[in-house]
């Protein structure tokens, strides 16, 4: 790996010649020396000196932005190699939608932890779309995602299928309703999750179905929260039944029945679109797949 890259960084990240020798261990004149021979190879120069500061011209911003792209490509290739070498261990950045990541993914990190203790997951909430952005730039290793609608930069392995209902609160009027018709479903809110969930795709399809245009919406950024709403009597939510396991268990949330539920989806694993992946995310995956295969027994 060219050093000179490596020294012109950090020149630029420090502004100064004898900090970036300071942080690099070598002497100044080592410094000076990596950057007229990075110069000399561009054939341009690269940095603007006076005695109060050091900054890039615009043919420096150029070079900079490649050399950041180039040191990190270059760890990668390190870390995959070291990896291949040696058992699964390190960073894992696992992101998972919030059903997924609420009620499906700890059983599945305590399985990791105990089989693979040098594994280090750094785990990432937040809606379906949030999710599949993140894995697409290469900012998270593996994504686990609730929504039927794959984006085309991902690569999608499905590992579960998942079913949604109409739920409401027992004491509610509807509830005695089987099913409910249109008319009383217009009157009542809403209880949903936030655009670019795919529980919230769900409820949209189902609302169209209905042809129900205009109902009050209430939007929530958390399930539980939703489910205490429903549980108060305060309207109608789609969910998972993954979310609703303990409610329809004490009896504190009860499946509103209609000619177009369940409904079905599928939970998906997307990773970035490369040739390699680390033993740590190719581990977790053959995990994910086997402890949702053990779940449909």
């Amino acid at each position: 790996m060219d050093q000179s890259l490596q020294v012109f960084v950090k020149v630029v990240e420090k502004g100064n010649f004898s900090k970036a020798a300071e942080e690099l261990h070598m002497t100044q004149p080592a410094v000076s020396q990596h950057i007229q021979s990075l110069e000399r190879e561009m054939g341009v120069k690269l940095l603007e000196r006076t005695n109060k500061f050091v900054r890039m011209n615009a043919y420096g911003e150029i070079v900079y932005t490649y050399a950041k792209e180039i040191l990190t490509l270059h760890r990668k290739m390190k870390r995959l190699i070291e990896d291949r070498n040696n058992l699964p261990s390190g960073d894992l950045k696992i992101g998972a939608s919030y059903t997924i990541g609420e009620y499906v993914l700890p059983s599945i990190l305590s399985k990791l932890r105990q089989r693979y203790p040098d594994i280090r997951p750094k785990i990432v909430i937040g809606n379906s779309e949030k999710i599949s952005n993140q894995v697409a730039k290469g900012q998270i290793d593996v994504g686990l995602i609730e929504s039927n609608h794959i984006r085309k930069d991902v690569i999608a392995t499905p590992f579960a299928k998942d079913t949604l209902h109409m739920y409401i609160s027992p004491t509610h009027p509807l509830a005695k309703m089987n099913p409910a018709p249109k008319e009383a479903l217009e009157k009542v809110p809403w209880i949903v999750r936030e655009k670019g969930s795919g529980t919230r795709e769900v409820a949209n399809q189902l609302l169209q179905l209905l042809r129900l245009e205009e109902v009050e919406i209430m939007e929530f950024g958390s399930t539980q929260v939703i489910k205490e709403s429903v549980e108060a009597g305060l309207g109608i939510t789609v969910l998972s039944e993954w979310a609703v396991r303990k409610e329809m268990v004490l009896g504190s949330l009860m499946i509103l029945p209609n000619q177009y539920t369940p409904f079905f989806r599928t939970f998906s694993i997307i990773k970035p679109i490369s040739s390699f992946e680390t033993k740590a995310a190719s581990v977790f995956t053959e995990l994910v797949i086997e402890e949702m295969e053990g779940q449909s027994d």
